[in-house]
């Protein structure tokens, strides 16, 4: 059964056993069942207490399942027998019960998730300690490793989970008074599972696993309407790192601050400048991800132009109640002069507190490291041969002007230029020295007393000082731009080429093929292969390939990139740096998915034919064996009696048997008919002839045979349709013969027709048992049947007429008849002008 709605998922959460969660079930499906919902029993576990078993009275019981197993008689949820009841609500007991071996699924969590896909509502129990997360936490606090779990998502996925809570002093006194276990088990419980202590661990795992998903449901609550401010339902301490040497030290401290309360979370956030580009080296970023996962937190990071800004806006979006920030590396001057970090985040923070830790690296510098450099080895060699090039080329060129002629500014400014320009060459260090050489130059060459290291006057004196610094600060900033502006184009166009590749994988659009003819001219490769392999010790074989040269693999460097153990790419041309070899392995994931689904998709249309087919040579095989094979019965033992020498017929008896053998040759040439119709629209042959044509010279003929038990009321005025008169003559003729099929004898099936501006309807209405809501979205399938006994054919009818139907432009729908009934609805396009004006002539 299928409704197009998934069920919604209830489930009763205890932290122990006997709290009451199957009582609260059964109280809720009391409640149910008197405001008229249909509720039903699939499965409940009493274990024999008396309440319990008192409250089960009342309900419907879907009867269990019985398996057998090693000789003994086990009783599971019968999942098809509930899809058959299709209540609204089925209660199932005991979500993490592993089903007895040879059961359609090995959990029953799997058998509720088919009631949910069939639309049932579903109402279920589980104890704490059954979910998967909580596996090792429960064996240390109570020695029991638990077999039976759920996982944690099937849980969270509910619709809404009840916690029942029961304090261990009244979980213990229900157990010391028999309400939960035999007399003979008491005390052992008691002593073992049942001990204060274990239920009290118990009873918080529950409460904080439920502060969890409860927690979820606030966020999305505060995200839908828009709420910026912290509501501090639970502590949440969020550490700023900078990558820097201290952030371990602040991410142990943010560790012990939250595990002073029970529930804390904790997270760390990096941020990133507006450029995306990373600041701090991948792999330092990579082990302070480790660390803070190792401590039970989440690492995020987020880009921001201003850091402070940054880090709070993150705190406020995940609800946070502490910020920790180290204290600044800068020197005092520097924090006196601009500022820091910390004491920006605690002034933008507002209501969430900030914890502000010491280090050793506090207010001692921050040391510059080497700068990665992205220009070739051609680039800085001629960098630095420009760095006293240029300067000397300057100085000659002023020098033939005349120093007479060019006042000392402007050679400064030219020289200048020149430090900008070995700046844009090659990179800072080049220009540094380019600004060292340019400075002496203009000393020696420029300033009075030439040709001396000595300066006439002290403005010339601040003014080479200013030159240097601004060489310098201006080489710093060409080169830092130059640098960013390579990565940013070199970041762009990855992230383009990623995301479109994602993008055409998760749209179905794109194949292997494509993925490795992407490659090879993304990275300028002569030749890019997919390969693949059954098992470790196959041979590769070349599922994709793209090669722009003569042979497969050519000569020379290849870069192999595994994907997974069956699966590697082998990129040849040239050797690829580290860089490239990152985007390249996230190329080969992607060719993972590609493969993966595509795997799937062959796996599961050859399910899906073989289903088909199995389910087509069942039904055929049933129909063979009775529905064809009866009326040869019919008629062979009419045969018989006609043609038998020892019995004498009278004419009467004669006509009977020829009657007889005229209807069954009649029910078995319809049947034959019908297998050949469906034949040939599953294979496409149907051809219709369409034209204009009158209800009146189609209805009449295909109403023939049951003209004595209908009412037929077909207008002489209604306009021309648009059809095939012959394959509608058939579709009449199904739609009405099921209908005569199902009429209580001596009932008139009623057939009429109307008009509208665009269509004809023409409506076969009959008084049977009708179909149910959740059948007519089927019964127009092959060898669908009102029921498994019904002796009127083989089920194909109205799947035949709905397909002769489609095939000449009609359509079938299916409604109840008022006061009981089911009325077919078929509904035919109208011919148009010229059409009908055809037909005229």
């Amino acid at each position: 059964m299928t409704t197009g709605r998934r069920g919604r998922l209830t489930v009763y959460l205890g932290a122990a056993p006997g709290v009451g969660k199957t009582y609260a079930m059964l109280d809720e499906a009391c409640r149910r069942r008197a405001r008229g919902t249909d509720v039903v029993i699939g499965l409940v576990e009493t274990h024999g207490r008396a309440a319990t078993v008192d409250r089960i009275r009342d309900l419907e019981l879907v009867p269990r399942r019985l398996v057998e197993h090693r000789g003994t008689t086990l009783t599971e949820l019968d999942v098809a027998a509930v899809l058959e009841r299709a209540p609204k609500v089925a209660l199932v007991d005991e979500l993490a019960h592993t089903n007895a071996p040879g059961s359609q699924h090995a959990k029953r969590w799997q058998d509720v998730h088919e009631l949910l896909d069939a639309g049932i509502d579903v109402v279920t129990t589980v104890n704490v300690q059954h979910l998967a997360s909580l596996t090792d936490d429960v064996e240390a606090i109570t020695g029991v490793r638990q077999r039976e779990t759920v996982p944690d998502q099937v849980v969270r996925d509910a619709d809404q989970i009840q916690l029942v809570d029961l304090s261990p002093q009244q979980l213990r006194r229900r157990l010391a008074h028999g309400n939960v276990y035999r007399a003979e088990q008491i005390d052992a419980s008691m002593s073992s599972f049942f001990r204060v202590g274990n239920l009290t661990a118990l009873r918080e795992l529950a409460l904080l696993w439920l502060a969890d998903r409860v927690d979820d449901a606030l966020t999305r609550y505060r995200a839908d309407h828009a709420i910026d401010g912290t509501w501090p339902a639970r502590e949440r301490i969020v550490v700023a790192v900078t990558g820097g040497p201290e952030t371990e030290t602040l991410l142990r401290r943010g560790a012990r601050i939250a595990q002073r309360a029970a529930g804390t979370e904790l997270l760390a956030v990096h941020v990133l400048p507006t450029d995306g580009l990373p600041s701090t080296p991948s792999a330092t970023i990579s082990a302070h991800r480790a660390l803070v996962e190792s401590l039970g937190g989440s690492f995020h990071t987020v880009v921001g132009e201003d850091v402070p800004s940054a880090v709070v806006d993150f705190a406020r979006g995940v609800n946070a109640t502490m910020i920790v920030v180290g204290v600044s590396r800068h020197s005092v001057w520097r924090q006196a002069l601009l500022g820091s970090s910390g004491a920006e985040i605690a002034r933008l923070s507002g209501a969430i507190d900030v914890h502000l830790v010491t280090h050793e690296r506090a207010r001692v510098g921050v040391s510059v490291g080497s700068r990665y450099s992205s220009l070739s080895p051609g680039r800085r060699a001629a960098g630095w041969g420009s760095a006293l090039a240029m300067p000397t080329a300057l100085t000659a060129i002023l020098l033939l002007i005349g120093r007479d002629d060019v006042a000392l500014a402007t050679d400064a400014m030219l020289l200048l230029a020149g430090v900008v320009g070995v700046a844009l060459i090659g990179g800072l260090w080049p220009a540094i020295v380019a600004a060292i050489v340019s400075n002496l130059c203009l000393n020696w060459f420029f300033t009075p007393p030439v040709t001396r290291w000595t300066i006439a006057e002290a403005e010339n004196v601040f003014a080479l000082a200013v030159f240097v610094v601004v060489a310098v600060a201006a080489a710093s900033v060409v080169d830092l731009a130059a640098r960013r502006t390579t990565q940013a184009y070199r970041a762009r166009a990855e992230a383009s080429t990623l995301a479109a590749l994602s993008r055409s994988v998760l749209s179905g659009q794109d194949t292997a093929q494509a993925i490795v003819q992407r490659l090879a001219q993304t990275f300028g490769m002569s030749d890019v292969r997919l390969e693949e392999r059954a098992d470790d010790r196959a041979p590769w074989v070349a599922v994709a390939h793209e090669s722009r040269g003569a042979e497969p693999v050519p000569d020379g460097p290849v870069t192999e990139v595994a994907i997974d153990d069956r699966h590697r790419l082998l990129l040849a041309g040239r050797v690829l740096p580290a860089t490239d070899r990152q985007v390249v392995e996230a190329f080969g994931a992607q060719a993972g998915i590609v493969l993966e689904h595509r795997r799937l998709r062959e796996q599961a249309a050859q399910a899906e034919v073989l289903e088909q087919t199995e389910r087509t040579r069942t039904a055929l095989l049933a129909a063979v064996s009775h529905d064809l094979r009866t009326p040869l019965a019919v008629i062979r033992t009419a045969v018989d009696g006609l043609a038998s020498p020892d019995v004498e017929l009278d004419r009467e008896d004669r006509d009977t048997l020829t009657a007889t053998i005229a209807e069954s040759t009649h029910r078995l040439e319809r049947l034959i008919g019908n297998l050949l119709d469906l034949s040939r629209l599953q294979t496409g042959a149907v051809r219709p002839a369409l034209r204009a044509a009158s209800l009146e010279e189609v209805v009449p003929i295909a109403v023939e045979p049951w003209l004595s038990v209908l009412a037929l009321d077909v207008p002489e005025d209604l306009p021309l349709v648009h059809t095939d008169p012959g394959l509608f003559e058939r579709v009449v003729a199904n739609v009405v013969s099921n209908a005569v099929r199902h009429s209580p004898a001596g009932a008139k099936v009623l057939v009429t027709a109307s008009a509208t501006r665009e269509t004809v309807e023409l409506r076969v209405a009959d008084t049977g048992p009708g179909v149910p809501d959740d059948r007519k979205a089927t019964m127009f399938e092959p060898f669908q049947r009102l029921d498994d006994t019904s002796t009127g054919g083989l089920g194909l009818g109205l799947a035949v007429a709905s397909g002769l139907a489609a095939a000449v432009g009609a359509w079938i729908a299916a409604e109840d008849t008022p006061g009981g009934g089911l009325t077919m609805v078929l509904t035919v396009p109208r011919a148009r002008d010229a059409e009908r004006d055809g037909m005229a002539l």
